[in-house]
């Protein structure tokens, strides 16, 4: 019983000082950890399935938020740049499926929007937090290299501009690996 109290306690103290509930990020050079959701369509998708490509895999706290919906319309605005570099572009949030469905249909956001509403994977990449009472993931961007690796981490990003940093950053990574190659 006393070992529950202490855990409780934890717990509590945590959530209300906002801290971050995940485990410690990936590090850069590791493996992206493996993840397998449903995006606002209700299909699957696994990290796996992009194994090849250059992966920008963007979490964010909340769906319809002036933070999120900035972050999302920005990549939306860019999409023609990284599909034509080859990138994909994967959003998640603990938001469930039909949150995601209306936000992307709303802001006709042509990537996938994956639905974390279990908060597996962004304990795994280190981004689970909570704010106000609420357990979110905090905004955190990845690159994934073709090969599964973390080739790039922005903590806590400023959604403004973020697209845009992330492209310059993502053509620096691809030159880098084809003169590697």
């Amino acid at each position: 019983m006393t070992r529950f109290l202490q855990g409780a306690a934890v717990a509590l103290s945590m959530m209300l000082a906002g801290t971050a509930l995940a485990a410690e990020p990936p590090a850069v050079g590791s493996a992206a950890p493996a993840f397998r959701l449903q995006d606002q369509k209700g299909e699957w998708h696994a990290l796996s399935d992009y194994r090849g490509k250059w992966v920008v895999l963007y979490f964010y706290p909340k769906d319809n938020t002036p933070g999120c919906t900035t972050q999302a319309c920005e990549f939306r605005d860019n999409i023609f740049a990284y599909r034509e570099m080859g990138a994909v572009i994967l959003g998640v949030s603990v938001d469930d499926v039909a949150s995601h469905k209306a936000f992307s249909e709303q802001h006709g956001l042509p990537f996938p929007i994956l639905a974390d509403s279990e908060k597996t994977t962004a304990t795994a990449y280190g981004t689970l937090t909570t704010y106000k009472d609420m357990v979110l993931s905090q905004r955190d961007t990845y690159i994934i290299d073709p090969e599964g690796r973390i080739a790039k981490h922005y903590v806590k990003v400023d959604p403004k501009g973020h697209s845009e940093l992330v492209l310059a950053d993502l053509k620096q990574l691809m030159a880098a690996a084809a003169k590697k190659s």
